[in-house]
């Protein structure tokens, strides 16, 4: 069984950055695709980005530019990197590997 931990979070202004991360562990044969989804208040969850062992990325298209999503596969860590920043950011965001989630880590992006 795989647990998803992740970090980062709270406050952010407008234009501001902010690094998440997020670690696998547990009973880890090989994670091939990790995630980081999010969920604005009233709105469904979505896809923001994720990467493959392999390194190929996807984003969310109203992210691109603006986040970067980064791999250790050795820990099976995940690392986005998040810039200039929006109000519209503002969510929960959610880890996700093997069928697994996070419990997931709240920024709000506010002056």
């Amino acid at each position: 069984q795989v647990q998803l931990v992740e970090s980062g979070g709270g406050l952010v202004q407008p234009g501001g950055s902010l690094r998440l991360s997020c670690a696998a562990s547990g009973t880890i044969f090989k994670i091939n695709t990790m995630a980081w989804y999010r969920q604005a208040l009233g709105k469904q969850r979505e896809l923001v980005a994720e990467i493959t062992s392999g390194g190929y990325t996807n984003y969310k298209n109203s992210v691109k530019g603006r986040f970067t999503i980064s791999r250790h596969n050795a820990n099976n860590t995940v690392f986005p990197q998040l810039t200039s920043l929006k109000p519209q950011d503002t969510a929960v965001y959610y880890c996700n590997a093997t069928d697994t989630w996070g419990k997931g880590t709240l920024f709000t992006v506010s002056s």
